[in-house]
């Protein structure tokens, strides 16, 4: 797979984690492209920390410039979406009014902790809004590719700057499915194309196996 088929993968899968009725905040980059694949008979509400409820995805006609994502990528809104300030759009998310968020990460570790935001001596904006959204949504979805150049990002300890502790509930990676609980990480799922060894060889902490690996 190339990039773009390997992210497409990710963001598949997670939308099958959303529910009716939710509020889902989409976090910058692969997370955004979950909009695009989430199922027709699953209604969701789609929160942009830049000020919007009720985002659809990336629209394919009528495009307007002044709808965004939180990435700045051109976005649609549905019928009864709403606009607002950063000042309420953060009271949504400290208030504990999210549902799932969904964030990239540059590393987690076997204990929920997560980096997102900043590789030390590399310039970088910021934090954004991922310290909010991790601390202030009901459940944290982590979206991103299993590994850097080859490098682990799910790690037995982070050694990057955190982003927050015990925060990740399921990582989602073009590899498989892992959810993130107190007795460690649990591969539940493994993709298309790979094997268990694959997951285990490519992942630097210690993986259970679910007992109903799929």
């Amino acid at each position: 797979m190339d990039k773009a088929q390997l992210q497409e993968r990710i963001a598949k899968r997670v939308a099958m984690e959303l529910k009716d009725g939710q509020l889902v905040n989409l976090g910058i980059g692969l997370p955004t492209k979950v909009s695009n694949f989430i199922p027709e008979d699953v209604k969701v509400m789609l929160h942009s920390e830049n000020g919007f409820v009720g985002l659809g995805g990336t629209p394919k006609e009528n495009i307007d410039p002044t709808i965004v994502n939180a990435g700045g990528q051109v976005a649609s809104i549905l019928p009864g979406g709403c606009f607002f300030d950063s000042a309420t759009s953060f009271g949504i998310i400290r208030g504990g009014h999210l549902d799932v968020t969904v964030l990239g990460a540059l590393q987690v570790d076997q204990v929920g902790n997560i980096a997102n935001y900043m590789i030390p001596k590399k310039m970088v904006p910021g934090m954004g809004g991922a310290m909010d959204l991790l601390t202030g949504a009901k459940k944290v979805i982590v979206a991103m590719e299993h590994t850097a150049k080859g490098v682990a990002k799910i790690v037995k300890q982070c050694n990057l700057p955190l982003s927050a502790q015990n925060a990740v509930d399921l990582i989602v990676t073009e590899m498989g499915v892992i959810e993130v609980q107190k007795g460690g990480l649990i591969l539940t799922e493994v993709a298309e194309g790979f094997c268990v060894d694959d997951v285990v060889n490519a992942t630097e902490a210690d993986l259970i196996l679910a007992d109903g690996l799929r």
